[in-house]
């Protein structure tokens, strides 16, 4: 493994030890998984301007599709990637994290590093979300 995968698992398994607990509680809940996305929207939509967190934007959008998706029933992901995938999400929405986001840039490190870190492991689910999405459009 190279020094990009163990520093992108050591930020998950970090992120894992805050929010677990919390994660798996709210995959059971779809009203709380509707407020989840709703405030991840509304994070989004305040920070479209700051040209510093642009990476964040198109993952955290398809997550937020793919969790629409799973729970409208139309394409389910699988429960590890479902919880990583959540994970990410209330991360990137919490304001307690490792480093504040009110730190500017720097606060919005380690929610890109734990947003990048999920997209990389759950690559192929991913990849499989977005040629589905295609298909429905095309």
């Amino acid at each position: 493994m190279g020094k990009d995968k163990s520093k992108g698992s050591k930020i998950l398994e970090r992120a894992k030890e805050l929010y677990g607990e919390k994660v798996e509680a709210m995959a059971r809940q779809e009203s709380k998984i509707k407020e989840l996305l709703q405030g991840v929207i509304h994070k989004l939509s305040s920070l479209k301007t700051n040209s510093r967190i642009q990476k964040l934007i198109e993952p955290v959008s398809v997550f937020i599709r793919m969790v629409k998706a799973h729970f409208s029933g139309t394409h389910k992901m699988s429960t590890t990637t479902l919880g990583l995938v959540l994970l990410a999400l209330v991360y990137f929405l919490s304001p307690v994290d490792f480093i504040p986001d009110f730190l500017g840039f720097l606060g919005f490190a380690d929610d890109l590093s734990v947003i990048m870190a999920v997209y990389a492991k759950v690559k192929d689910e991913i990849e499989e979300f977005l040629d589905w999405e295609r298909t429905r459009m095309g």
